[in-house]
């Protein structure tokens, strides 16, 4: 499963197609067909499990949307095992580690140690999202809600696993420090879905305090705000008391979890969110009991609504499909863009077997001791944190800038290289196409490999060289 840009354009695309990906065969090929700092706006996640979707599969999917010009990386980290004692550093707190971290796959911002959504070899996918609740935040420095999503993907073989290790993890070292890779502080709470091939789960938290609520089936989507009313499944012990120690709730009636623990007046952003919520609401309807990876997929492109964010200084900076089909027997297959915007991005297939091959084109540099992250005080100056991909991304934008029907026939482009990864997904897992252990190793890294080669043949056929 190489995809190498050698020999005939029929054996190219044969080759390609396993990874589903083909670029055009010579640099004078013409493009061709048509297919149709302001306050941040934050993130939507979606999972459709069985009877919603149509082939009795769980799908989980998420938008993040940061700043503009944030690069966010997909990095593979294996299984590990540690020593008795071991300290692990997150981005700003450091904690204790277990004896062993599962296999993890993480989109994550550059410059931090969590990630904004990642999966495990198990099937375990995590997203965060921002909320602000009645709860102060903390400004000083803790766990992050990012930094929450990898340790509970290392260190959770289910769901349900990963969300005890976040609770637990709340309870003893918090949550706080700044979000954002700027000076001034920006800081939030986090809710969390969290889901594995059988169940999902809705983890909404404030300080140490939370509340979850199981999904065992249908489909459901969270966007900045407590969703979760009287429908608890598990909880913090002090959450009643601590509500009615502060006057939020009498102790009288229905303990309603979102009314009491959510602010009175709401903040622009807030007010947003409850747009895109109903929409992403709205659109899993709209598909319920068909809902496939591509549905998935339409809905994180869908600009009207703002899932796909695109506004001032903040945009999609990353996105996330995974499939996570009941029988162990298939592989869980994980999509990530790795580039900005997913309406003009190509997701790409990940596969957890025991020897991936890494892809640094998708990693950002490491600035070591000297990373403006790690230096006190943080954030003093700005370093590129551009990876190969998100260069030749920008760079085919660039160069086909001002142009309408270029642009069309790049998204048509784009879409049928996409289409064709998902048609060899959906073969293997209908048992169509057999695929070895050392061909899903590399798959992620063909497909970004033969990505940056086909926004290379753009910047050829415009006949610029864009420097960005």
């Amino acid at each position: 499963m190489h995809c190498h840009l050698q020999g005939s354009k029929q054996s190219v695309s044969v080759r390609m197609a396993a990874c589903g990906l083909e670029v055009w065969g010579s640099a004078d090929s013409e493009l061709h067909g048509s297919c149709c700092s302001e306050p941040p706006r934050s993130c939507d996640c979606f999972v459709a499990l069985p009877p919603s979707t149509l082939s009795q599969v769980v799908i989980f999917g998420k938008n993040s949307d940061r700043p503009r010009d944030e690069v966010q990386e997909v990095v593979h980290f294996p299984a590990a095992d540690h020593g008795l004692g071991e300290k692990v550093m997150c981005t700003y707190v450091e904690v204790d580690q277990v004896p062993r971290t599962h296999a993890v796959i993480l989109s994550r911002p550059a410059w931090l140690w969590g990630a904004e959504m990642g999966a495990n070899e198990h099937g375990v996918c995590i997203g965060n999202e921002a909320v602000w609740t009645k709860e102060p935040v903390a400004e000083e420095d803790a766990l992050l809600g990012m930094d929450l999503v990898r340790l509970g993907l290392e260190r959770g073989a289910s769901a349900s696993e990963a969300l005890n290790v976040i609770t637990t993890l709340l309870q003893k070292y918090g949550q706080g420090g700044s979000c954002r890779e700027e000076p001034t502080p920006f800081i939030y709470h986090n809710t969390f879905l969290l889901t594995d091939r059988r169940e999902a789960w809705v983890l909404e938290t404030m300080g140490k305090y939370w509340a979850a609520k199981r999904i065992p089936g249908g489909s459901t989507n969270i966007s900045n705000q407590l969703t979760i009313h009287t429908e608890i499944t598990a909880a913090h012990e002090e959450l009643k008391s601590h509500a009615q120690e502060q006057g939020w709730w009498d102790g009288q009636g229905v303990f309603d979890f979102s009314a009491v623990y959510s602010l009175v007046h709401q903040p622009v952003r807030m007010e947003a969110a409850k747009k895109r919520y109903s929409a992403g609401k709205e659109l899993l309807k709209e598909h319920e009991g068909h809902i496939t990876v591509q549905t998935i997929m339409d809905i994180l492109r869908h600009k009207a609504s703002g899932i796909c964010m695109d506004s001032g200084g903040f945009q999609t900076t990353g996105s996330m499909v995974s499939l996570l089909p009941p029988d162990p027997a298939l592989p869980c297959v994980h999509f990530f863009t790795a580039t900005p915007d997913p309406s003009r991005s190509v997701f790409k297939p990940f596969v957890f077997v025991d020897n991936v091959t890494c892809a640094p084109q998708v990693v950002s540099p490491n600035f070591g001791a000297d990373d403006p992250a790690r230096k006190l005080p943080r954030f003093q100056k700005a370093v590129d944190r551009r990876h190969e991909l998100y260069r030749e991304h920008q760079r085919a934008y660039e160069a086909i800038k001002g142009s309408q029907k270029q642009s069309e026939a790049l998204h048509c482009q784009m879409r049928e290289l996409e289409q064709q990864s998902l048609e060899a997904i959906n073969n293997v897992m209908k048992g169509k196409m057999a695929l070895f252990a050392d061909d899903l190793g590399e798959l992620f890294f063909d497909c970004v490999d033969t990505e940056i080669k086909f926004y290379r043949k753009v910047q050829e056929y415009c006949g610029i060289c864009i420097d960005v």
